[in-house]
């Protein structure tokens, strides 16, 4: 497969920079960071109203602008790369892919209506417990007439506590594990719905734990029934791991560009320490693997692209399995390299507050088990690869 940026994909990237090193540089992520939703509303209704990237992935026969997963990997990028803090990875990689490889156009046309004119916020809510095996979905699905009751808690969602859309996963009763699974939408303020913010290492992106009391959904609110629930479900993560790899690239980026800024003024010796030959070889470390997590996770996204399309074959559903993965692992271990080797090359200033090498490396530590470890991913790359059950 060959990439490379067009001129409307360049637009895209400088806009997106230009605007977020306006509202989103060191002193807003600090301000930002103390808020209850850990995102500033004015700059939200910013992105979602008046740039509309909420609205980029979704079909134009739905109010959107019909756009590719390509473009939106170029704006996680750039959030990435700023610390944006805002519902932008949980409504476009999360909500959205879910909707739009859902199987009810009734909930596909609301909700994705809703999103593009950025008057929603979504999550997707799946996992009990941390994990992205099928076995993780622990709330149950009871059947009644007209509808089902749902009964179950799910462990660090994303921007759970802010979100005005859920899309939940839950099980029928005595179901195995990838059957019965089916995902429902509820609106997050639905009686029966507790939702309690959790204390996390990052401050840029807030995480919550949802329970759901005999909370009440109709036919109409279901998205997948248990036929095709676990396969969009998984498909739907998979996807949303390549945008978060894409946001950790921006953020490998910035770590790096913040180092060679560094480096440049730092002077001992009567020179400056970026003409350090030791100085320089870790740097061109940071680079390479800056690279290698980029070339990773846009090759991923055009996989997704091709997937999300309506005429996506089999072929490229297999690929994705392994185009995520690969993406996931080099995006986390460059993001957690070059964050870790910022603070160093900083040196004592590199653990203090007023840098903001730290807050790179806690998004980086935080970022690099959300959605899969390195690890886990590579468990299930070899898995593919050796034909075995992933």
């Amino acid at each position: 497969m060959e990439f490379a940026f067009t001129e409307e994909h360049l637009m895209i990237r400088d806009s997106a920079e230009r605007f977020l090193a306006q509202v989103s540089d060191t002193h807003a992520v600090r301000a930002a960071m103390i808020l209850p939703d850990a995102h500033d509303p004015e700059v939200w209704r910013r992105i979602s109203q008046e740039l509309y990237w909420p609205a980029l992935m979704v079909p134009e026969r739905f109010g959107g602008m019909g756009l590719g997963f390509v473009e939106l990997a170029i704006l996680l990028e750039q959030s990435g790369r700023y610390l944006l803090g805002s519902p932008l990875f949980a409504t476009a990689c999360l909500a959205t892919p879910a909707l739009l490889l859902g199987h009810n156009e009734a909930v596909q046309e609301h909700w994705l209506g809703a999103i593009a004119a950025g008057q929603t916020r979504a999550t997707l809510a799946f996992a009990s417990v941390p994990g992205l095996q099928a076995s993780s979905v622990q709330t149950v699905a009871e059947p009644q007439s007209g509808g089902w009751t749902l009964d179950g808690q799910y462990a660090q969602v994303i921007d759970g506590a802010s979100a005005d859309l859920l899309i939940v996963a839950a099980r029928a009763p005595g179901s195995r594990d990838e059957q019965g699974i089916s995902l429902f939408v509820l609106p997050a303020d639905s009686p029966g719905v507790m939702r309690t913010p959790l204390a996390t290492l990052d401050q840029t992106r807030r995480l919550a734990r949802i329970e759901l009391h005999r909370v009440q959904v109709s036919d109409a609110q279901q998205l997948c029934g248990p036929v095709h629930g676990w396969a969009v479900l998984r498909e739907t993560l998979l996807i949303a791991a390549i945008g978060l790899a894409a946001e950790q690239t921006g953020g490998a980026q910035q770590a790096l560009d913040l180092t060679l800024a560094y480096i440049a003024e730092r002077r001992q010796f009567k020179r400056t320490i970026a003409s350090f030959q030791a100085i320089k070889h870790r740097c061109a470390d940071m680079m390479l693997q800056v690279e290698c997590a980029r070339s990773a996770a846009y090759y991923a996204a055009c996989v997704a692209q091709e997937h999300l399309h309506p005429q996506g074959d089999a072929t490229v559903a297999q690929e994705l399995e392994q185009a995520a993965a690969t993406a996931k692992i080099h995006a986390s271990e460059a993001f957690f390299h070059c964050a870790a080797e910022s603070i160093q090359l900083h040196g004592g200033v590199g653990f203090t507050w007023e840098y903001d090498p730290h807050l790179y490396f806690k998004r980086a530590r935080a970022s690099e088990h959300l959605l899969g470890s390195p690890a886990l991913h590579r468990e299930r790359l070899a898995a593919y690869l050796l034909g075995e059950q992933a």
